[in-house]
């Protein structure tokens, strides 16, 4: 918006010189006078104060000089601002994420290099509060949103909200539309980004999966990786307390985050219901009929099962954690939110592990009380611990498990162990049945996970089913080698290719 400055011309002759009006020095005399009283009295009290109370006045010194010092070194902790990226955007887009929080933070690295890719100027994504969790948190109730705008500022501009002149009441109505699912580079410059010579904004509704896996040119690969391990930065609030729950269970020895994914969600839309009564299987079915969004209504639980589609029971957990080598004596933490049958699911587990822990047991409810009802913020305290632990274990191959065992690889592939669910149906039941003894049954389990601890690999590509190949930010290779050569670290030959 242009500001017009109108010229308003005044005749005179003589300009005076200027002078002081006599109020304004008198003002200014009462001033310097005040403040050479006020800091006589200061020298005066502090040298009073040191030969009556020394230690006491040591004391404020000493910590005023501690704040000062504190203050100087987060001055010199901060790192650089990086120059910005001087380009002509061609646009802005609105991006609209679904999901929970894990799925969301992919999209919101994926929809960061669409940006750079399109020379767009991203807005602060805006986070789901219609699905399931009804989590009302906002970007900034999550993510540090300075430290995202200023860590990317070199390759792509971020902007908190629109410019006022984009806005619908001014008569500008964005394109709003889905990208197309696992899309290229291509896709993306000659799909979407001819819309902008008509449009100025573009609203993605959706933004779950919509950058292909494998493909993409690496400096978007590299990115994608940077946003997520670098930009997205969790708020002080958050990671104060995450970080205690880290020191909390790492006083205590070596510890387990085990993503015990028997939440009543989770049964509720798989249609798993292996060890739940008649009762809580009618009402898990009644929820999924609750949600017309979810197109899968009848599902028979025991052939899901038998597919290792299904999160292991908590008490299935119990016994594989047994059979993996963890003795009563380990430290579990369950980065979960309420397990399905609370207490009385977790006997089994508890029984075995008498150090299982939650947050509700390690913080004081007044701790987490400002987490209450914000699913998202609980589950980045869990996200937290996971990547600390010394061992994580996910029960379900979902959107958190995938982006923790990504980040435990770029931390230097910490031990993450991915269970072959498949295979320890056949091994419980053979076991439960007792056509399997134990010992056999240890065999068996450590022997189908040797190379499942998140050793380093090459990511699996499936041609045409990108559902059905290794997800990137599970295995984000190309930023994992650094100085290392690749084929060393990882195995020689591209990525293995199924078709």
């Amino acid at each position: 918006m242009e500001v017009r400055s109108e010229s308003i011309q005044v005749r005179c002759d003589k300009l005076p010189a200027p002078v002081i009006p006599r109020t304004r020095l008198q003002l200014w005399f009462i001033r310097v006078c005040s403040s050479i009283v006020l800091w006589t009295c200061l020298v005066q009290l502090v040298a009073v104060g040191g030969l009556w109370h020394p230690h006491l006045m040591a004391g404020i010194t000493n910590r005023m000089s501690q704040r000062v010092q504190l203050r100087v070194e987060e001055v010199r902790s901060l790192p650089p601002l990086l120059p910005a990226r001087k380009y002509k955007s061609n646009g802005f887009l609105r991006v609209s994420c679904n999901g929970g929080l894990n799925q969301m933070r992919s999209a919101i690295c994926d929809m960061v290099t669409v940006a750079r890719l399109l020379n767009l100027t991203l807005v602060i994504p805006e986070l789901d509060k219609t699905s399931f969790w009804a989590d009302p948190s906002n970007f900034e109730d999550i993510f540090d949103v300075r430290h995202f705008i200023d860590s990317l500022r070199d390759e792509v501009r971020i902007i908190k909200r629109l410019p006022k002149r984009f806005n619908r009441k001014y008569g500008v109505i964005p394109l709003e539309m889905p990208p197309v699912s696992w899309s290229n580079e291509k896709y993306y410059l000659q799909q979407i980004l001819p819309l902008f010579g008509k449009h100025k904004v573009l609203h993605f509704n959706k933004t779950d999966a919509r950058l292909a896996n494998n493909g993409i040119p690496l400096d978007l690969q590299k990115l994608r990786c940077r946003a997520n391990f670098q930009a997205l930065k969790f708020t002080p609030q958050i990671e104060t307390l995450g970080y205690k729950l880290v020191r909390m269970l790492q006083e205590k020895g070596p510890f387990v985050a085990l993503h015990l994914r028997y939440e009543m969600d989770m049964l509720a839309f798989s249609g798993c219901t292996h060890g739940c009564t008649e009762e809580e299987a009618e009402e898990l079915k009644r929820m999924r009929y609750t949600y017309p969004w979810w197109r899968e209504k009848e599902i028979v639980s025991e052939q899901r099962r038998a597919q290792g589609l299904c999160p292991l029971t908590p008490e299935e957990a119990a016994l594989v954690l047994q059979a993996l080598g963890f003795d009563k004596n380990t430290q579990i933490y369950i980065a979960a939110g309420e397990i399905y049958g609370s207490d009385r699911r977790l006997a089994a587990l508890r029984a075995a592990f008498p150090q299982t822990v939650k947050k509700e047991m390690l913080l004081a409810p007044g701790e987490l009380q400002q987490f209450q009802n914000h699913s998202s913020q609980m589950a980045a305290l869990d996200f937290m611990v996971s990547v600390a632990s010394n061992t994580f274990i996910p029960t379900y191959d979902g959107n958190m498990a995938k982006v923790v065992e990504g980040h435990r690889r770029y931390l230097g592939f910490k031990k993450t162990i991915l269970l072959d669910r498949k295979r320890l149906v056949e091994l419980l039941d053979m076991h439960q049945n007792r056509t399997l003894a134990w010992n056999e049954f240890v065999f068996a389990v450590r022997l189908a996970h040797e190379k499942r601890m998140g050793q380093p690999r090459r990511r699996k590509v499936t041609v045409d089913k990108p559902k059905e190949e290794d997800y990137f930010y599970a295995n984000p290779q190309e930023c994992l080698c650094g100085g290392t050569d690749c084929d060393e670290l990882l195995g020689p030959g591209n990525s293995s290719k199924t078709r």
